[in-house]
């Protein structure tokens, strides 16, 4: 249950008419969501390949230490790459992203072993669908939705204590409990964290160099792509047909 927000960065003075801001913001956008288009891509290909090879199965998830061992690069490969993606080079920012997606490819494997491809799939539209309407609410609204910030994190900080204290009671009421938080918590958050990539758009604007612009872009969309595919799983726990 990643989630990533975006270290704040130095506000930058910029003179420039609404018109301007707005097409300015959404070439940003465009960029932020093709990138996040393209992680999902790669998630879902590994993640069916996975659900596919009897092989990959047994080799990933037929020993507990090499899908925990996976499961804790994935947590260190989004550590570095929120702390370090302004230092890096825009090729390596990208391929750390780009590995981070093949990764989650791999672990996300395990919904193939037991949910139905059916179920997959009509939760995989359900789960777009949800999405895009909150992302579109974040990103046209005029309502400032950074008071939203704290209540939002105690609830993520509460939500991943109640998950990891359910793993060892194996509560099933809990687990409906917690499904239906999830679901609520990461709809609100889309739109939060939509509003909040959208004000990135600015850095580095102006500047002859692009790679400052092009980071923040790959940052954003690693923050929506992490709203997506926990709101996936979540909804999946919910309406998903074990096989």
């Amino acid at each position: 249950m990643d989630q990533f927000i975006p270290e704040e960065q130095p506000e930058q003075q910029l003179v420039i008419s609404a018109e301007e801001a707005a097409q300015v913001q959404a070439s940003f956008m465009q960029q932020v969501y093709t990138w996040m288009a393209v992680a999902l891509a790669l998630t879902g290909g590994v993640s069916l390949f996975v659900g596919a090879s009897p092989v990959v199965q047994e080799l990933v998830f037929g020993t507990r230490f090499v899908f925990l061992g996976l499961v804790l690069l994935e947590l260190v490969v989004v550590g570095f790459l929120s702390r370090n993606a302004f230092e890096w080079s825009v090729g390596k920012t990208t391929a750390a992203f780009v590995g981070y997606a093949l990764l989650n490819g791999i672990t996300l494997g395990v919904i193939f072993l037991l949910y139905t491809a059916d179920s997959i799939a009509s939760t995989f539209f359900v789960t777009a669908g949800t999405f895009g309407v909150m992302s579109l609410y974040g990103y046209f609204t005029g309502t400032d939705l950074s008071r939203w910030g704290n209540l939002l994190m105690m609830g993520l900080i509460g939500l991943i204590i109640a998950s990891v204290v359910n793993i060892f009671w194996l509560n099933s009421m809990l687990y409906t409990i917690t499904s239906y938080i999830g679901v609520l918590l990461f709809v609100a958050l889309t739109a939060y964290d939509t509003q909040k990539v959208k004000s990135l758009a600015f850095l580095g604007y102006g500047e002859e160099d692009t790679s400052t612009s092009q980071k923040a872009a790959v940052l954003g969309a690693l923050t929506l792509y992490l709203d997506f595919i926990n709101l996936f799983l979540f909804i999946l726990r919910i309406f998903g047909r074990r096989r």
